[in-house]
């Protein structure tokens, strides 16, 4: 039976009345099953006890029967559930032994609901905490009834030892015991409290402990249902947040001019400062917005809800928000999709890799081998851009290739704003004359769907396939973390990580847009066929990218 967390209703009402009936209807059902294994243990049960235990065990069974009506429980388990918290009063008066066995079932079903979703080591704890609980529950009534119970004091001691041992094995792995988000947030609260209060309650025992156990089963129950808080904001890593179901990423998060994208228009405001629309950048997919970020913790509003960055006091790279902005934000994207949270310090339009370099100098060697007398370069003035723009010449110089204007195929090497305005003049040219009749090249950091599908094809030089496993889990991953973002090569390097070391080879590959078997206007695909180039796992959507040539000398 689902007594766990359950997605947001769209009722914040239904979903505190969901968590009420949870925690209620736990506790009362921990407290007869503890009452039914320690009942062999006296000669008679106190008549007021008993009593309470029927109670209990009654409001039990009637949860149970409304969570199956209301909350979409599974209805066996709640039969179940409510049969055997109702037998366990019944049988302590008449037959204690077999009201032992039934309230062991009744622990067993218990742990199953309190643990529901959890699996592996929290799945042990959670086991280990409820039924220390159970029997904290039955050892402190029968105490309190002045009952005949067998040594409470180091029992009490013993209980309290395990409840807190578990409460604080299960604060080390929720990732909240050394951060503010532990006094900051009802999850936190609530596990410490799961963790305190058992101490409390066994260094006081008497008639503290019960209150003292059922108020930390509660909160252990409480935190189960709760959804795990987000971690915290760390200066100068890209933030990647979420927004009610809306991805967002903050870049760089430092004090200063800041980047904040989106998978869809919207606006972003700064505390209660004016909402800044979220605009298409050139080469970019989705939409960006910029905004000022003060020094230190603060928050910005997406779509009305409240996220909490903290850019600390250093200075950010100025890269990360000008023109390239974009580029090195999707590029640390593909760390954090990766579950490494670095330090923003360099963007790719700084510098030139010697492994970018090469690839460049092969593809303007391939020229020179097709017989292409001439070629026009498009830089920037990014280092990057102008360092790219340097080696090609050079290499056009060095293979008796002339670099002008109007050359027979265009190298593009400068970012993404340059290389976006590039294409489309490209493309622009090619559907009014016969222009770059050698083709369009561009380097390998512009392989983008926003930007390769602006033109028919063009030919990038690479060091992988961008159809492998690895390149397309990366997509994948991609799409899942942030819905519809463009896959990169910059970002899928990050995401592989500075441990996986570039192929030597290098090869080329066409990227083209696909429009295989095009249908009437308005006529659906058949059943089970795809539009070419949708879905999770295409590096390029809409697109394919093949390779055109063997490796490159």
């Amino acid at each position: 039976m689902d007594h766990g967390s359950h997605p947001v209703t769209g009722s914040a009402g239904l979903d505190l009345a969901a968590l009420i009936v949870r925690l209620v209807l736990l506790s009362a059902t921990a407290f007869v099953a503890g009452i039914g294994l320690l009942r062999p243990q006296v000669d008679t049960l106190p008549r007021r006890l008993w009593q309470v235990t029927a109670v209990l065990g009654g409001l039990s069974a009637v949860l149970a029967v409304v969570s199956a009506v209301a909350f979409d429980v599974n209805v066996v388990g709640a039969v179940v559930h409510a049969l055997l918290v109702l037998a366990v009063p019944v049988l302590t008066t008449r037959r204690p032994p077999v009201g032992r066995w039934v309230a062991t079932a009744l622990l067993v079903l218990l742990v199953l609901e309190t643990a529901l979703g959890r699996s592996g080591v929290e799945f042990a704890i959670d086991t280990v905490y409820v039924a220390a609980t159970a029997a904290w529950f039955g050892l402190a009534s029968l105490a309190l009834a002045r009952a005949e119970t067998p040594r409470l004091g180091p029992l009490s001691w013993t209980l309290g030892g395990v409840l807190a041992l578990a409460g604080a094995v299960q604060l080390v792995l929720s990732g909240v015991a050394f951060d503010r988000r532990l006094y900051e947030t009802g999850f936190g609260i609530a596990l410490l409290a799961a963790f305190v209060l058992p101490i409390v309650a066994a260094v006081l025992w008497r008639r503290v402990a019960v209150v003292g156990v059922a108020a930390a089963f509660v909160a252990w129950s409480a935190f189960v249902a709760l959804p795990e808080p987000a971690e915290l904001p760390v200066p100068g890593v890209p933030l990647l947040a979420d927004a009610g179901g809306t991805p967002v990423l903050v870049s760089p998060q430092r004090p200063g001019r800041n980047l904040v994208h989106l998978p869809a228009a919207g606006s972003v405001a700064v505390g209660d400062g004016p909402a800044v629309p979220a605009v298409a950048r050139p080469g970019a997919s989705g939409y960006w917005a910029e905004v000022d970020l003060p020094a230190g913790r603060s928050s910005i509003v997406v779509s009305g809800r409240t996220i909490e960055v903290d850019t600390g006091s250093d200075s950010g790279n100025a890269t990360a928000s000008g023109p390239d902005g974009p580029e090195c934000a999707t590029t640390a994207l593909g760390g954090l999709v990766a579950g490494r949270k670095d330090v923003l310090t360099t963007c790719p339009a700084d510098t030139l890799s010697e492994a970018d370099a090469d690839a460049l100098r092969k593809l303007v060697g391939f020229l020179a081998a097709r017989g292409t007398g001439s070629i026009t370069v498009v830089g920037d003035s990014s280092a990057r851009g102008t360092e790219a723009a340097r080696v090609v010449r050079d290499a056009a110089a060095a293979g008796g290739v002339a670099v002008r204007p109007d050359g027979a195929a265009l190298v593009v090497v400068s970012g993404w704003t340059q290389a976006a305005s590039a294409l489309d003049g490209a493309a622009a040219a090619q559907r009014e004359r016969p222009a770059y009749p050698y083709g369009l090249y561009v380097a390998p950091w512009l392989l983008t769907g926003p930007l390769v599908n602006t033109v028919a094809s063009s030919t990038v030089p690479l060091r992988f396939d961008p159809r492998e496993q690895a390149a397309v889990s990366y997509a994948v991953a991609l799409d899942n973390a942030f819905p519809g973002e463009a896959a990169t090569v910059t970002g899928f390097r990050q995401w592989l990580g500075p441990e996986q070391p570039e192929p030597p080879r290098v090869q080329l590959f066409a990227a083209a847009q696909v429009n295989a078997m095009p249908m009437a206007p308005g006529q659906p695909h058949a059943p089970g066929m795809d539009v070419p180039g949708e879905g999770a796992g295409f590096f390029v959507p809409q697109g394919t990218v093949v390779p055109i040539s063997f490796p490159l000398g």
